[in-house]
């Protein structure tokens, strides 16, 4: 089985890498993309280390002839163009939030838009593939989690699944220029972001209820309080994620023999997962770097009795593109590894 893959607005980061990591899956074949500010012209010719992808880039959002569609659109707009290719019998990874939350006030009141199809919500899955994966397997439309949401869910997930941990959650969290996309702004130009670092979203970042909800989802018992502060640095990729949480009660004691059940009960949670790998040592941002991989490394602080887990991820890849086709493969029977199994580029 070949799966007919088309991308929509394949000329920003997540598009880009969608079809880079696409050229070597072995049961995918790219034959649609879309770019509005480069409608006309050739893959290859936009993005010349796209060798030999030289696929027109049409305007329209619309897809014929594709069993998958990826989009890659700002929000609202790529809630539009997944419902017309859902309409035509396709299926559909969201890369953008419009399909994240389930309850649309909520979504309205972060993105300031009128959601175009709130009736999909409740059908949408999050595709965290590691918390999802029965459910995904079996969709029609994935919303694809943010790069931000996909470190701190992972970091937390065993700890919050075994209720072992209080309600307040801080995220301090970094995170490369790309992040920000391809438009241009004021804080990303290089005389900005360069040997600079700076916090934003002190108000509330739109990926804090995306984190929030799968926090509930997990554990119902508790009324979550997380405290999520991102920070743009100078660097092209990757986020790196320290987690601090306080045990809830005895059963993670916070001496060596706690650290040591801390990191059993991390190892074991993730033992079969193919794209997570529960770090001996502080991970860095460059060890998953092009790669699909994330990294933990769970610790105790025995001074203060908090836990701390650190995470990286590549941003455009475990937390936009490579997630979106660890989804796919998911969605239509194919191996889970499938096109994603590239190590990271060090150094």
């Amino acid at each position: 089985m070949t799966v007919k893959v088309g991308i929509i607005n394949v000329t920003g980061y997540a598009g880009m890498e969608l079809a880079r990591i696409l050229r070597h899956h072995l049961d995918a074949q790219l034959v649609a993309v879309t770019g509005r500010s480069m409608a006309g012209k050739r893959l290859d010719s936009v993005f010349p280390h796209l060798v030999k992808m030289g696929l027109p880039i049409i305007e329209k959002d619309e897809l014929e002839g594709v069993d998958v569609a990826f989009s890659a659109l700002p929000h609202k707009a790529s809630a539009e163009a997944c419902i017309q290719s859902l309409e035509k019998g396709a299926k559909v990874v969201d890369i953008s939030a419009d399909f994240r939350l389930k309850d649309v006030h909520e979504y309205e009141s972060w993105y300031k838009v009128t959601h175009p199809g709130p009736q999909y919500l409740e059908e949408a899955v999050y595709g965290l593939t590691e918390l999802h994966r029965r459910e995904i397997a079996s969709a029609r439309l994935v919303a694809n989690p943010g790069c931000y949401p996909t470190g701190a869910l992972l970091g937390l997930a065993p700890l919050v699944k075994e209720r072992l941990i209080g309600p307040d959650v801080i995220i301090d969290a970094k995170s490369g220029v790309s992040g920000a996309g391809r438009t241009l702004s004021l804080n990303v130009h290089f005389s900005e972001a360069d040997e600079n670092v700076s916090a934003y979203g002190l108000e509330g970042h739109r990926h804090l209820p995306e984190i929030t909800q799968e926090l509930r989802q997990m554990d119902t018992s508790q009324p979550w309080q997380v405290t999520f502060v991102p920070h743009l640095i100078p660097m092209t990729r990757g986020i790196l994620s320290t987690i601090y949480v306080k045990p809830a009660d005895s059963r993670l004691p916070i001496s060596a023999q706690g650290q040591k059940r801390l990191t059993d009960l991390f190892r074991d949670y993730y033992k079969n997962e193919p794209f997570l790998d529960v770090t001996q040592e502080p991970p860095q941002t460059k060890q998953t770097w092009g790669s699909n991989m994330t990294q933990v490394y769970p610790v105790m602080d025995l001074r203060t009795g908090r836990i701390m887990v650190i995470t990286t991820l590549d941003n455009l890849v475990k937390g936009a593109a490579g997630q979106a086709i660890q989804n796919m493969n998911l969605m239509f029977g194919l191996p889970e590894t499938e096109g994603l199994d590239t190590l990271a580029f060090y150094p």
